[in-house]
């Protein structure tokens, strides 16, 4: 299912902080994006997240960190979502509509950004689910492909049609005007699902384990002289994969701290 509505919407704020929804996508029954204004002053690093959500039932404010999908050179903002049916925020978020406003707090921060990795030949964004969202901003900024000869973005989700908001995005970049030659050649999708046969299957940490993702690809297996990584997923799934990641030889980093690979501890899960 993909229904997206797009219009001009006068930016009336009634709310602290509000901005409002410019558009809305529903990929799938679990899954939805949304783009709302930008506020004038906000300034944000690609692969960061911010605070976000809508007044609650008691009159105060419902708030989650959602990274931004959106590119820092957007003048609106992107954002991806599950829906939970009994969560406290995302069972009123996935309701919104074009016009209606929500919460933002403008104070972006996170780990997933360049100045958290040391200097690389290739770089891997490595997601299940919505934990893509980051990698959407990154995959659409000009400096990803300034700084790394290859990205590979890895995803994996439960069914293909849980994949369409990464392709779409993926296959559009080719004829992005803004870095549409950069990504060409440069970029390398690598889309797995775990419960619907699929061309790739199995999770991120098995394909890089047994190397399936190296040999698909053509590429050399992970070395930490010239890979570095980012990881954003559930909190078991950022475990299992740090463990591959130091198998290889990799060490996790911090903005204050670059090191090999950073990992995203905010990320919005099944119970929101």
């Amino acid at each position: 299912m993909n229904e997206s509505a797009v219009t001009d919407i006068p930016k009336v704020k009634t709310l602290p902080d509000a901005q409002t929804v410019t558009e809305v996508t529903h990929w799938t029954d679990r899954l939805f994006s949304f783009r709302v204004s930008r506020p004038q002053s906000l300034r944000f690093r690609s692969g960061e997240f911010v605070m976000i959500g809508l007044m609650g039932d008691n009159g105060k404010p419902l708030l989650r960190a959602y990274s931004i999908a959106s590119p820092n050179w957007d003048e609106e903002l992107e954002f991806y979502s599950i829906k939970v049916p009994d969560g406290p925020l995302t069972s009123k978020l996935q309701h919104i509509n074009v016009g209606d406003q929500i919460i933002l707090r403008p104070k972006p921060v996170g780990t997933l950004v360049h100045d958290a990795l040391l200097p690389g030949k290739r770089v891997w964004f490595l997601a299940t689910g919505t934990g893509i969202a980051p990698f959407a901003s990154l995959m659409r900024d000009p400096e990803t492909y300034d700084k790394f000869d290859e990205v590979i973005m890895m995803h994996t989700c439960r069914t293909v049609e849980e994949l369409e908001y990464g392709r779409q995005l993926v296959e559009n970049l080719i004829n992005d005007p803004l870095i549409g030659e950069m990504v060409d050649g440069k970029l390398k999708y690598y889309p797995t699902t775990t419960r619907e046969e699929f061309h790739h299957m199995g999770r991120i940490t098995d394909n890089l384990e047994n190397g399936k993702v190296f040999k698909d690809l053509g590429l050399e297996p992970m070395n930490p002289e010239t890979d570095r990584a980012m990881v954003c997923g559930s909190l078991a799934f950022n475990k299992d994969v740090m463990a591959v990641l130091e198998g290889f030889g990799l060490r996790e980093g911090a903005n204050s701290e670059p090191r090999e690979y950073v990992v995203e501890k905010a990320f919005v899960g099944d119970g929101i």
